[in-house]
Protein backbone atom coordinates (compact mmCIF):
# COMPACT_ATOMS: atom_id res chain seq x y z
CA UNK A 1 0.00 0.00 0.00
CA UNK A 2 1.42 3.63 -0.81
CA UNK A 3 1.10 6.69 1.71
CA UNK A 4 0.74 9.73 -0.34
CA UNK A 5 1.67 12.84 1.28
CA UNK A 6 1.06 16.79 0.71
CA UNK A 7 2.72 18.70 2.73
CA UNK A 8 1.93 23.16 2.21
CA UNK A 9 3.03 26.38 4.15
CA UNK A 10 2.09 29.85 3.51
CA UNK A 11 2.36 32.93 6.01
CA UNK A 12 -0.83 35.01 6.43
CA UNK A 13 -0.95 38.37 8.32
CA UNK A 14 -3.62 36.55 10.80
CA UNK A 15 -3.16 36.46 14.81
CA UNK A 16 -2.67 32.94 15.99
CA UNK A 17 -6.52 33.80 17.51
CA UNK A 18 -8.42 34.80 14.02
CA UNK A 19 -6.53 31.66 12.02
CA UNK A 20 -7.78 29.11 14.88
CA UNK A 21 -11.20 30.46 14.63
CA UNK A 22 -11.07 30.00 10.94
CA UNK A 23 -9.24 27.28 10.11
CA UNK A 24 -10.98 25.12 13.40
CA UNK A 25 -14.22 25.72 11.89
CA UNK A 26 -15.85 23.28 8.82
CA UNK A 27 -17.87 25.95 8.07
CA UNK A 28 -15.50 27.97 6.04
CA UNK A 29 -14.66 25.16 3.73
CA UNK A 30 -16.58 26.19 1.12
CA UNK A 31 -14.54 29.14 1.04
CA UNK A 32 -11.40 27.84 0.73
CA UNK A 33 -12.02 24.91 -1.81
CA UNK A 34 -12.79 24.92 -5.72
CA UNK A 35 -16.72 24.47 -7.07
CA UNK A 36 -16.14 21.47 -7.64
CA UNK A 37 -15.71 20.54 -4.01
CA UNK A 38 -19.10 21.19 -2.12
CA UNK A 39 -19.31 20.57 0.92
CA UNK A 40 -22.30 20.63 3.54
CA UNK A 41 -21.79 19.43 7.46
CA UNK A 42 -24.55 17.02 8.15
CA UNK A 43 -24.10 17.18 11.86
CA UNK A 44 -23.95 20.19 14.70
CA UNK A 45 -20.13 21.28 15.32
CA UNK A 46 -19.55 23.71 18.33
CA UNK A 47 -18.06 26.44 18.38
CA UNK A 48 -14.54 24.75 20.14
CA UNK A 49 -13.60 21.51 18.47
CA UNK A 50 -12.57 19.19 20.95
CA UNK A 51 -10.39 15.51 20.83
CA UNK A 52 -12.93 12.74 19.70
CA UNK A 53 -15.33 15.39 18.08
CA UNK A 54 -17.05 13.70 15.37
CA UNK A 55 -18.22 15.55 12.09
CA UNK A 56 -20.44 14.12 9.68
CA UNK A 57 -20.22 15.89 5.61
CA UNK A 58 -22.06 15.43 2.57
CA UNK A 59 -19.62 16.00 -0.56
CA UNK A 60 -19.71 16.34 -3.86
CA UNK A 61 -15.66 15.68 -4.45
CA UNK A 62 -15.25 13.53 -7.97
CA UNK A 63 -17.34 13.97 -10.97
CA UNK A 64 -20.49 15.40 -8.81
CA UNK A 65 -20.90 12.10 -7.28
CA UNK A 66 -22.34 12.54 -3.43
CA UNK A 67 -20.27 10.60 -0.63
CA UNK A 68 -20.32 10.74 2.99
CA UNK A 69 -17.34 11.51 5.28
CA UNK A 70 -17.00 11.15 9.04
CA UNK A 71 -13.74 13.08 10.60
CA UNK A 72 -12.65 12.57 14.02
CA UNK A 73 -10.64 15.51 15.50
CA UNK A 74 -7.54 13.59 17.21
CA UNK A 75 -5.79 15.40 18.50
CA UNK A 76 -6.66 19.74 19.42
CA UNK A 77 -3.79 22.01 20.78
CA UNK A 78 -5.69 25.14 20.60
CA UNK A 79 -4.52 27.71 19.22
CA UNK A 80 -1.45 25.35 17.96
CA UNK A 81 -2.79 22.62 16.13
CA UNK A 82 -5.06 20.12 15.46
CA UNK A 83 -5.54 16.76 13.55
CA UNK A 84 -8.62 15.17 12.14
CA UNK A 85 -8.82 11.73 10.36
CA UNK A 86 -10.84 10.30 8.36
CA UNK A 87 -13.27 7.24 10.37
CA UNK A 88 -15.55 6.66 7.38
CA UNK A 89 -15.22 7.98 3.76
CA UNK A 90 -13.70 7.37 0.27
CA UNK A 91 -9.77 7.11 1.46
CA UNK A 92 -8.24 4.07 2.67
CA UNK A 93 -7.08 6.32 5.42
CA UNK A 94 -6.61 10.32 5.82
CA UNK A 95 -5.00 12.35 8.43
CA UNK A 96 -4.47 16.15 8.00
CA UNK A 97 -2.60 17.91 10.57
CA UNK A 98 -3.15 21.93 10.52
CA UNK A 99 -0.53 23.92 12.20
CA UNK A 100 -0.43 27.54 13.17
CA UNK A 101 2.99 29.50 14.05
CA UNK A 102 3.44 32.52 15.10
CA UNK A 103 5.99 34.83 13.16
CA UNK A 104 6.93 38.83 12.70
CA UNK A 105 3.84 39.42 10.09
CA UNK A 106 1.27 36.63 11.28
CA UNK A 107 1.20 33.12 11.09
CA UNK A 108 2.50 30.17 9.15
CA UNK A 109 -0.12 27.76 8.19
CA UNK A 110 1.48 24.59 7.65
CA UNK A 111 -0.95 21.44 6.00
CA UNK A 112 0.20 17.71 6.64
CA UNK A 113 -1.43 15.26 4.98
CA UNK A 114 -1.03 11.67 4.65
CA UNK A 115 -3.79 9.56 2.82
CA UNK A 116 -3.61 6.02 1.38
CA UNK A 117 -6.15 5.01 -1.70
CA UNK A 118 -8.69 2.04 -1.28
CA UNK A 119 -9.43 -0.55 -3.80
CA UNK A 120 -5.78 -1.83 -3.71
CA UNK A 121 -3.94 -1.71 -7.60
CA UNK A 122 -7.35 -0.03 -8.70
CA UNK A 123 -7.18 2.78 -6.30
CA UNK A 124 -3.73 3.21 -7.56
CA UNK A 125 -4.19 3.62 -11.00
CA UNK A 126 -6.87 6.15 -9.84
CA UNK A 127 -4.65 8.09 -7.91
CA UNK A 128 -3.44 10.23 -10.83
CA UNK A 129 -6.68 11.32 -11.21
CA UNK A 130 -7.60 11.84 -7.59
CA UNK A 131 -4.41 13.10 -6.48
CA UNK A 132 -4.95 15.98 -9.27
CA UNK A 133 -8.00 16.84 -7.92
CA UNK A 134 -6.43 16.99 -4.86
CA UNK A 135 -3.70 19.56 -5.38
CA UNK A 136 -6.31 21.63 -6.81
CA UNK A 137 -8.26 21.72 -3.63
CA UNK A 138 -4.40 22.89 -1.98
CA UNK A 139 -4.16 25.35 -4.63
CA UNK A 140 -7.32 26.76 -4.51
CA UNK A 141 -7.13 27.00 -0.91
CA UNK A 142 -3.45 28.79 -1.09
CA UNK A 143 -4.81 31.08 -3.43
CA UNK A 144 -7.98 32.63 -1.64
CA UNK A 145 -5.81 32.67 1.75
CA UNK A 146 -2.98 34.67 -0.39
CA UNK A 147 -5.62 37.02 -1.82
CA UNK A 148 -7.22 37.41 1.65
CA UNK A 149 -4.15 37.21 4.61
CA UNK A 150 -1.20 36.41 2.45
CA UNK A 151 2.57 38.23 3.38
CA UNK A 152 4.45 36.59 1.12
CA UNK A 153 6.52 32.98 1.06
CA UNK A 154 6.65 30.49 3.74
Amino acid sequence: MKIYHIHRQQRLALSQQQAWAFFSSPHYLNQITPEFFHVDITSPVPDDIYPGLLIRYRMKAVLGVPMSWLSEVSHCDKPNRFVYQQAVGPFGFWSHEVCLRPCEDGIVLEDIVFYTMPFGWLGQLLHGFIGDKLQCIFDTRRDYLQAKWGVGGP
